[in-house]
């Protein structure tokens, strides 16, 4: 089982999000300005059963790479707003009607953003999809 810093683990949850057709993900180090967590990682789906579907690639890819579990996790009941919270870094996948609704980027507009180049390059290894 590997060891995993905060940041290394919200881009191999990024990572998975983006093998599992997520889309708009986002990566903000919230480390410098709340206690809640150092990352959140960001990303919006098409439909709710695609919402539950990723919420479910991330804990099960989580749980075989790292040995990791939530520590918390929320969802209504239509999901169109899931959350796994693993204490470091919390997960938030949103039907993207919600998404544009909520604008959490906007609320966090303070926090760092990671950019997309450097979480693919970060999480190169975890990809289900390796590139020869």
């Amino acid at each position: 089982m590997a060891e995993v810093d905060s940041k290394k683990l919200a881009c191999v949850i990024a990572r998975v999000l983006d093998d599992k057709l997520a889309s708009n993900i986002s990566i903000l180090n919230i480390s410098n300005i709340s206690s809640l967590g150092d990352y959140f990682v960001i990303a919006s789906a098409d439909s709710p059963t695609q919402v539950k579907s990723l919420m479910q690639s991330v804990k099960e890819m989580i749980k075989k790479h790292f040995e990791r579990s939530p520590v918390r996790m929320e969802n209504d009941l239509k999901n169109r707003w899931n959350l796994l919270d693993y204490g470091d870094v919390i997960v938030h996948i949103l039907h993207k009607d919600e998404r544009e609704t909520y604008a959490i980027e906007k609320f966090w507009n303070h926090a760092f953003s990671i950019p997309e180049d450097v979480w693919m390059a970060e999480s190169e290894e975890y990809s289900e999809y390796k590139r020869d």
